[in-house]
């Protein structure tokens, strides 16, 4: 596993990989919550109470940062975030 910290406008991420082959999993994770990628679900979240968000289609960490929150947990709901989003907005809303 690679761990990276990744900077935007309000702070610091810490980015997750996983090389699995085809397609790595990914996570960026910021203070209060994370958003994580295609290989993941949100109804594990949901379960745990996390705040995330779902992406699809990515490959680095700045693909994700570019990408369109595509799914939503309910704390995440709660929390004034929305599908349609791009990660980027998302994660810095949550730091």
């Amino acid at each position: 596993m690679k761990m990276e910290t990744i900077k935007i406008e309000k702070g610091e991420l810490t980015g997750y990989c996983i090389d699995l082959g085809k397609a790595p999993l990914l996570i960026l994770q910021a203070k209060k919550g994370y958003v994580m990628c295609g290989y993941l679900n949100i109804s594990a979240a949901n379960k745990i109470g996390d705040i995330a968000g779902r992406v699809t289609g990515v490959k680095t960490f700045n693909d994700m940062l570019a990408a369109e929150v595509i799914e939503v947990s309910e704390n995440a709901k709660q929390a004034g975030l929305a599908q349609g989003m791009h990660a980027r907005e998302f994660l810095n809303k949550i730091l």
